[in-house]
């Protein structure tokens, strides 16, 4: 099933680069500040961790553009939730947002657009009172994310631009067995910068 998803995108973006008029490539990093919504994570803390990855504008006209990208995200939470106690929930994810951007000014932009997430690590570690322990959740989490991103950024003329996001996590990240009976949906807060080649 990640194959597919993998295809379909190459396939969106080589349709979107036929039609541009300019295109660039660019890398960005930032900071993640990334919370569990949902079920049982009224009590879960905002994670702070980081994302690094590579982007493609292609451009079609003065005000509208397409941005993909390839981004590794670590996200996740911390506290109590999942019926567990004092948790770093550690979540690695490959994700693809698929971004449109409008112009706003030549050097400030909108931007908004799906993302899909493949989860390519995960961790439990649960902290006590004198000691901590790392566990791996197994099969808890699901193995594909869906989500919509809402964001803006800012460019300088040499290339360099300043990034902000929050990702809405609309799928359930917990695995649908029978012993996980709730709902947890990501929801990450981006901040960060890049620049263009």
């Amino acid at each position: 099933m990640k194959n597919y998803f993998f295809i379909a995108i190459a396939l969106v973006a080589f349709s979107f680069s036929s039609h541009a008029q300019d295109i660039r490539l660019g890398a960005k990093g930032g900071f993640n500040f990334a919370n569990f919504r949902g079920d049982d994570a009224d009590d879960a803390e905002v994670r702070t961790s980081f994302f690094v990855g590579g982007l493609a504008e292609f451009k079609f006209s003065e005000k509208f553009a397409f941005q993909p990208e390839i981004l590794y995200s670590s996200q996740g939470a911390e506290g109590d939730f999942g019926g567990e106690d004092n948790i770093k929930a550690k979540l690695g994810y490959i994700n693809f947002p698929l971004m449109g951007k409008y112009f706003v000014t030549d050097a400030f932009s909108v931007e908004v657009g799906p993302q899909v997430g493949v989860l390519v690590s995960k961790e439990w570690e649960a902290n006590g009172d004198d000691s901590s322990l790392s566990v791996d959740p197994d099969d808890f989490y699901k193995d594909i994310d869906f989500g919509l991103n809402f964001g803006v950024g800012y460019e300088f003329s040499n290339g360099i631009f300043l990034t902000g996001r929050y990702n809405l996590g609309l799928s359930n990240v917990v695995d649908d067995g029978d012993d996980f009976d709730f709902e947890q949906k990501n929801g990450v807060w981006q901040v960060g910068a890049g620049f263009f080649f």
